[in-house]
């Protein structure tokens, strides 16, 4: 965001006085009656409040030029409204009556003042001076409040704008990483919600089609007679499926996802007892994951892992178990009770029966067995239920979903929380969240069982219930301020590898166990090693590589990420452009290097990818490999096409170190047979399999 606006100021700084009468017109606008409702006035001051702080305009002129706008377009609407009602029709789809309903409703309200008021709140604001005009108010008392709110307006409004300008450079930094992350998060909730909270009558559609199709099925001849053949296997079906007993519907998928959540731990246990891919995965995630660690993050899922921490459950069981009795919704405090303990003793089990180790990157020492992830459970536990009693417990739909969202945004953040942080592998997690959903599904069982024979009114025991609710909220918030700040985990060392001496690299890589192809995420071979480097330490490969022309890619944060992926749309260049990671014995490319085609476009690029290994010569080099390719375009406009001949590309970077007089010596070996294979992403390759062994100086 601070990077659009820092890159769009020149060009705005040749608007010159112009600007201030933009900001003039668009404040007018956004004041017009009805016009105002669609128009983005206040965003446009505020911006212009940026630009100020830029020194781009005049903050004493800014908000004269906002003030007169806003003011001039309550007096046009004022105009407007004294011409009568004869604009409004029914079937009008700009001129509504509810519009004008609402508008004279908050009039009628607040009075006078309603013109003061009205200038603050978005919806209203074009409405009311229309009202006013219409109601026949005083010229000199509307004129009054008009003016007074329309100064303050744009006040307020230049001047946040104002100091958010003179803070670019602290949410500079905070916009690399957390706060991009922070907002893509808040993004998608919102989304969810917005979404969610207005599908009630896209769901109420899917309802009715399902009846129609039911309804179609249950008429077919052929069903009919087989009714008649099996009364009793029918009348099963249809009490199982029956709304208005707990035996039946309620009973039916609460019983299917009990069922489902079950399957799930069996099928991870499963996979990890046998070593299956999803254990593959685990260990690629983790090295991809670590590979891009970053301190405001780990900072950030810091925190977050926080509320999963035993501490903050026990305060928040505690606390919620006296909410409950305040609400005289105590009967939930058992099938609460449940969800933690059984959710604790699966887990307790499961750590102490398959003793799984904790990741080697683990950012912080955590005790304890891995396999499953405790706190993955307790927020499906705990969260899950506190989500399901409000939901539950509800009025509207727009709060059902906006309680649902919420809880199944942080139980996903904890989840994220232990991967980034390196403390749990993936299926630790998945394994945690099918605990915490069984368990949690057996407690909402027991709830809807206890609601079926005691259908009971909830009334608040305690007067003010809502103030006092809110007091212990608020306590929980500042217990959780409170212990996260003292929070200080002791910092995990990460063993340093230990390096294997080798006399003869031909013969080594000829019977070595080491890994010969790349691999993907799940474990799939891909390009076999292509070239093998042996030279004295990190520094100079990326030196040699460099005096070769090829640049080092830019780490693949999300800044990066969407600075290529707008360099790809426009086809323009980008010369450390991030690369997508690949995996060679479960790690992630150490180095990435790249070198520009004639084309001089990021979706055409000569790529290198480079890891560490294990080994060392007899004196003291270290032995790295790596592959080539070169990427001809993009497919399906997200991700690279390599071409597919890559013995080329391996003979392209040899020619380039070669003249740039880095290579001392060169070996040619048959590595693997001759072969033909896809990468990643499906595109086919071919190769010699034939690979250099480059010493370089």
């Amino acid at each position: 965001m601070t990077q659009f606006i820092t890159s769009i100021l020149p060009t705005i700084q040749h608007l010159g006085d112009f600007g201030y009468w933009i900001v003039l017109v668009f404040a007018l606008l956004e004041s017009l009656a009805f016009i105002g409702m669609i128009v983005p006035g206040a965003v446009v001051v505020v911006f212009a409040g940026v630009l100020s702080a830029q020194g781009y305009l005049d903050l004493i002129d800014l908000i004269w030029f906002a003030a007169i706008g806003a003011i001039l377009g309550d007096t046009i609407s004022y105009y407007l409204g004294s011409r009568g009602k004869y604009l409004f029709r029914p079937e009008s789809r700009f001129f509504k009556l509810s519009h004008l309903e609402r508008g004279e409703q908050f009039f009628k309200r607040h009075g006078g003042k309603s013109v003061f008021l009205g200038r603050f709140i978005g919806w209203i604001r074009p409405l009311v001076p229309f009202v006013a005009g219409l109601l026949k108010m005083r010229m000199r008392t509307f004129l009054l409040w008009n003016i007074s709110s329309g100064v303050l307006w744009a006040a307020v409004h230049v001047l946040l704008g104002y100091a958010f300008g003179n803070v670019l450079g602290v949410v500079e930094i905070w916009s690399s990483r957390v706060g991009l992350f922070m907002f893509g998060a808040i993004v998608f909730v919102f989304v969810a919600w917005y979404g969610l909270s207005r599908s009630r009558p896209f769901f109420l559609f899917l309802a009715s089609i399902w009846q129609s199709v039911t309804r179609a099925i249950a008429e077919n001849p052929d069903v009919l007679r087989f009714k008649e053949r099996h009364p009793g296997f029918v009348e099963f079906v249809r009490n199982r499926l029956d709304p208005h007993y707990f035996s039946g519907r309620t009973l039916t998928l609460l019983l299917l996802g009990i069922l489902y959540s079950f399957s799930l731990l069996v099928g991870v246990v499963e996979d990890f007892i046998r070593s299956d891919s999803i254990v593959a995965i685990d260990e690629r995630v983790a090295n991809l994951v670590y590979a891009f660690r970053d301190t405001e993050l780990l900072n950030f899922f810091t925190w977050i892992t926080f509320w999963g921490k035993w501490e903050m459950v026990i305060v928040g069981v505690i606390l919620a178990i006296f909410l409950l009795w305040i609400w005289g919704r105590g009967r939930f405090t058992l099938s609460l009770v449940v969800a933690i303990a059984g959710a604790e003793l699966f887990t307790t089990l499961g750590k102490i029966v398959l003793h799984r180790p904790r990741p080697d990157i683990a950012y912080y020492v955590e005790h304890g067995f891995a396999f499953p992830s405790g706190h993955a459970t307790i927020a499906v536990a705990f969260y899950g239920f506190c989500a399901y009693i409000l939901v539950r417990t509800a009025p509207s739909w727009s709060r059902k979903v906006a309680y649902a969202v919420s809880a199944i945004s942080l139980i996903a953040l904890i989840g994220v929380s232990r991967i980034y942080l390196g403390v749990h592998y993936v299926s630790d997690v998945l394994a945690g969240y099918a605990v915490g959903l069984l368990w949690l599904l057996i407690a909402v069982s027991f709830s809807e069982w206890l609601f079926s024979r005691h259908p009971d009114v909830f009334v608040p025991r305690l007067r003010r219930a809502g103030a006092i609710t809110l007091t212990i909220i608020l306590i929980w918030v500042a217990t959780y301020g409170v212990l996260v700040a003292r929070y200080h985990p002791p910092r995990a060392v990460i063993a340093t590898p230990t390096f294997s001496a080798v006399q003869n690299i031909k013969a080594t890589f000829a019977s070595s166990s080491l890994p010969l192809f790349t691999e993907t995420v799940t474990g799939a071979t891909q390009e076999p090693i292509s070239i093998i480097f042996v030279v004295r330490n990190d520094e100079s490969l990326v030196n040699a590589l460099q005096k070769a022309g090829w640049l080092q890619a830019d780490p693949a944060t999300l800044k990066n990420t969407l600075i290529l992926a707008a360099r790809a749309l426009s086809n323009t260049a980008y010369p450390k452009a991030p690369m997508t990671p690949s995996f060679w014995d479960t790690r992630v490319h150490d180095f990435g290097f790249q070198k520009e085609t004639l084309a001089q476009t990021v979706r055409s690029r000569h790529h290198a990818r480079i890891w560490h290994t294990s080994l060392q010569t007899a004196d003291g080099q270290n032995i790295y490999v790596g592959t080539a390719s070169l990427d001809v375009g993009l497919k399906w406009g997200v991700t690279h096409m390599i071409d597919p001949n890559i013995d080329t590309e391996r003979e392209f970077l040899l020619q380039d170190l070669e003249t740039a007089g880095v290579v001392s010596s060169i070996e040619k070996l048959q590595l693997v047979k001759p072969s033909l294979g896809e990468n990643f992403s499906g595109d086919s390759f071919f190769t010699d399999g034939m690979a250099y062994i480059l010493k370089l100086r």
